[in-house]
């Protein structure tokens, strides 16, 4: 598939169906589950999980064409080789010791980006003949995902049936406690639709301006990320230098320790509980240039409070921490403050890198005279003496984004599938303690 055979209108309804072996696999278990209906009406609880089954599985709107055409774009030979090794590597067996690099990510160029030997030194003119790059807004335009997709009508069925099958359950029989559970879930899965939303139609209703012509006030770039004089980051992961990863200009990471533990219930029952516990972590940023193709701007990340940096680039699993005397600090902690124990170790590193697609929305302000001056900028280029910051406006709020608006949007829902469907979840768990 090509870009150009993209229709970035979907209307008020799609059908999504799972391009995954694993994902065609869960649908006929669904559907399977679907159909016990008709042996007997008893079995609509059945039904119901298979409802949510298929709606969890289902792509969203743009996902499999843009999956297809990411597949199909000739990949920067460069970029390709300064990637770090994607897929799963075993480091040790008899440790236990792994690492994963996500196969699939959903934030990376849809469409092949420029690559290093093409960038002029100096990041502020304009690549190549100034024309915006291949993937910005200004070419591709924006995408508008179908109202309803495969997604919504399951997800519709499954909460309204069942919320009508716990009404048949006698309130006395119900308790508080399911009317409490199905409440605050339904709340928490409406108040995350609430943040997306939000970040969606403020990225639809906010034009993009091109670099070169960007004014000063509130604005959204979307481009490359190129380094600044300040350079680029090595970051090395909680110290340890075979954690390395390379050519970040903002990063998060954490380690997390992996803590089981007995619990006993009021009956008298044991059972093992077992959850991630974060340790520790850090972040940090350089500012870094936004190329779009008509030119280059600088964005200073460490000014964002709102950063996504998309999925984690690499992770790295163990059965023991680096040396023994961590090994036995993490056990201790464990013990005294969860009276549990450690069964595995976790790093995780998500990072905004030299090469990547980025999507930000800030304040773009002037240039003090001495950062000018130091960098030697040749001021009759104006997208060099101003910069961009995370400051919010009035409307709208700073944020800085790992992807382009093609990518973000693209794997996002319909703000109706996103909004609508936990909001009736949420009135019909709440009416639970009423009626």
């Amino acid at each position: 598939m090509d870009i150009k055979e993209l229709n970035l209108e979907r209307g008020f309804f799609q059908l999504t169906v799972p391009y995954a072996w694993w994902g065609k696999l869960l649908w006929v278990v669904g559907l399977i589950m679907i159909c016990s209906v008709a042996v007997s009406f008893d079995y609509v609880a059945i039904a119901a999980l298979g409802w949510l089954l298929i709606a969890l599985t289902a792509p969203k709107s743009f996902e499999t064409d843009l999956r297809e055409i990411r597949k199909n774009a000739q990949a920067n030979d460069e970029l390709e080789a300064q990637a770090l090794g994607q897929g799963l590597e075993i480091e040790s067996w008899f440790w236990g010791r792994s690492s994963l690099t996500p196969t699939n990510d959903p934030r990376d160029w849809v469409l092949a980006a420029p690559g290093p030997s093409t960038w002029d030194q100096n990041a502020y003119l304009p690549h190549a003949d100034g024309s915006p790059l291949p993937e910005h807004p200004a070419k591709v335009g924006t995408p508008h995902p179908a109202t309803f997709t495969t997604y919504g009508v399951m997800m519709a069925l499954f909460v309204l049936i069942g919320g009508m099958l716990l009404y048949t359950i006698p309130k006395e029989e119900r308790g508080m406690t399911v009317a409490g559970v199905a409440t605050a879930a339904t709340l928490i899965w409406l108040f995350i639709a609430l943040a997306k939303t939000r970040i969606v139609r403020q990225m639809l209703d906010t034009p993009t301006s091109l670099v070169r012509s960007a004014a000063v006030g509130t604005g959204e770039l979307v481009g490359q990320v190129r380094p600044s004089p300040a350079g680029v980051l090595n970051v090395v992961v909680d110290g340890n230098p075979d954690r390395t990863v390379p050519l970040c200009l903002s990063f998060k990471w954490e380690y997390e320790v992996y803590v089981c533990r007995q619990v006993t219930d009021s009956e008298g029952n044991t059972k093992t509980e077992c959850n991630w516990r974060t340790v520790r972590g850090d972040e940090g940023s350089l500012p870094f240039i936004l190329n779009d193709g008509s030119g280059g701007m600088l964005i200073r990340p460490e000014t964002f409070k709102r950063k996504d940096f998309g999925g984690f680039r690499k992770r790295w699993e163990s059965n023991h921490a680096d040396t023994l005397l961590k090994s036995l600090g993490s056990e201790l902690r464990a013990k005294l403050f969860s009276g549990g124990d450690v069964r595995k170790h976790r790093w995780t590193i998500y990072a905004l890198r030299m090469g990547d697609p980025v999507f930000v929305q800030g304040e773009i302000k002037p240039r003090t005279n001495a950062d000018i001056t130091a960098e030697g900028i040749d001021t009759t280029l104006q997208n060099a003496i101003v910069e961009m910051v995370g400051e919010d406006a009035t409307a709208s709020k700073a944020m800085l984004s790992r992807g382009t608006e093609l990518s973000i949007i693209g794997s996002l829902r319909s703000n109706m599938e996103m909004l609508i469907l936990p909001l009736i979840g949420s009135i019909l768990a709440v009416g639970l303690f009423i009626l």
